[in-house]
């Protein structure tokens, strides 16, 4: 108790410390999500179904590894730097370099596969084993931050402006750079595509490590000691109906999303033949976030409910682009226009959900008296890979379904094709997101209000 009483105050160090360990997973994940599919087309060779597949057939390994690593957050015992942000300093460099192992283009002239393999090899060291021993403990550090609720959704605003200036840089930045023109096409350049992977895996270091050195943890969490039912764990989880409702809404949001994100990597470039339009979305989409959705979300939230507030926005996003496939602007600084617009509706929602996932786990604390933050963490950081891969599979079929391969890049119903799935995904895959929190999701405003007050009940009489 000593060593908690010297700790300072919740304040601004704990906030930029939080955001930049979100900064740091997303050099890798939003670089996977937004091009490793490219490259492994374009420059590896291989088809976008293969790659798609990959990417899906992973999240199998990720059952058994998130809630695996989940649990063993649950039982670790506390050290002198907390009980989460220990693993944050283990586990950064082996991320950080699976991550640049995937995009090695020197070995795109041998045989398929190698390739092959060597995609599998690496996607599931970064993905399924580093970036899940990083990203759970730092998820779950958050309930032990601070115990206050206003707390904990700035952190999650925070750490949304994280991911936001992650996209900012990862979005603009690499199209300008990545991208070269031959023989009149616009294509990806395997070298540089190489380049850019080790910087942002350089990068991502120094992100965790400022996220390590800042945020300091509050709240003693002991070590769960309890012998482990799994039938016992797994029946507390299926029956969570708020758990089952934020996992709807991840993997529905993260199919919108990263369908947009993914296929701006082929709408731009092959429909619009205009890179610079992709990095232009990518900092409209980044910077809109930043202004309009960071400052407002928590306060639109706490006087209409997170719920309630993700719903319009979702909705809003859908119906945005729902004007642009029927308008298919031949500008694509007007396409540019739309996708921001999108952006601004997915905002919202990603500044809060992370504080819907303490709400979540206030709710399970509520119901069965024990707080299991890693395990609930743990199953939601499991959808959200789905989701992704999802994303990847989904954004895959669907290129192949058009006919795209590297020969039909630039053919007029191939690109046509492309540029209908970009609306369609977003479209549906916001307005599935809103029914999801409408039918499945329970935590209203007044619910979230009155669990708060039972657990500050609790503790006063504990």
């Amino acid at each position: 108790m000593d060593n908690q009483k010297k700790i300072p105050a919740f304040g601004m160090r704990d906030k930029i410390g939080y955001m930049f360990g979100d900064f740091g997973n997303d050099f890798t994940f939003i670089l996977s999500s937004s091009f490793m599919l490219k490259f492994y087309t374009d420059v590896m060779g291989l088809s976008a179904a293969v790659v798609g597949m990959l990417m899906m057939a992973a999240r199998f390994v990720d059952a058994v590894t998130d809630v695996t690593m989940g649990q063993i957050v649950d039982r670790s015992k506390p050290t002198k730097d907390g009980k989460f942000k220990p693993w944050i300093r283990r586990m950064c460099g082996p991320v950080a370099i699976a991550s640049f192992l995937i995009y090695q283009s020197g070995f795109a002239d041998m045989s398929y596969g190698f390739r092959l393999g060597w995609m599998i090899v690496t996607y599931l060291l970064w993905g399924s084993i580093f970036y899940t021993s990083i990203n759970i403990p730092y998820g779950s550090m958050a309930s032990a931050v601070s115990a206050e609720a206003t707390d904990r959704a700035s952190l999650s605003t925070w750490r949304s402006i994280g991911a936001t200036l992650a996209g900012l840089v990862i979005g603009v930045g690499t199209p300008m750079v990545a991208y070269v023109t031959v023989n009149g096409n616009t294509v990806l350049s395997g070298s540089r595509m190489t380049i850019i992977a080790g910087v942002f895996s350089v990068l991502a270091i120094i992100c965790y490590m400022l996220c390590f050195t800042l945020v300091r943890e509050r709240v003693p969490v002991p070590a769960n000691n309890t012998k482990l039912d799994v039938v016992k764990l797994l029946r507390s989880l299926v029956t969570n109906r708020a758990l089952l409702g934020i996992i709807a809404a991840a993997i529905l949001l993260l199919l919108a999303m990263l369908g947009m994100q993914g296929m701006s990597a082929y709408v731009f470039p092959n429909y619009y033949g205009s890179p610079a339009a992709q990095s232009m979305a990518a900092m409209a989409g980044s910077l809109a976030t930043l202004v309009i959705c960071a400052p407002l979300a928590t306060k639109l939230s706490a006087k209409f409910g997170k719920k309630e507030l993700s719903i319009t926005s979702c909705l809003a996003g859908a119906a945005f682009y729902m004007v642009c496939l029927v308008m298919k602007p031949e500008n694509p600084y007007v396409y540019v226009v739309f996708y921001t617009l999108a952006m601004i509706g997915i905002g919202f929602f990603n500044m809060i959900i992370w504080a819907m996932i303490t709400d979540v786990i206030d709710d399970a604390e509520v119901k069965n008296g024990i707080r299991e933050d890693g395990t609930i963490y743990s199953v939601y950081s499991f959808a959200r890979k789905i989701g992704q891969a999802l994303s990847s599979g989904m954004v895959g079929a669907l290129l192949s379904l058009v006919g795209y391969t590297t020969a039909t890049a630039f053919d007029p119903d191939v690109v046509d094709g492309i540029f209908n799935i970009s609306c369609i995904v977003p479209i549906v895959g916001l307005v599935a997101v809103a029914l999801a929190l409408i039918f499945i999701y329970p935590l209203n405003k007044k619910k979230v209000d009155a669990n708060v007050l039972e657990l500050k009940k609790r503790r006063k009489e504990a």
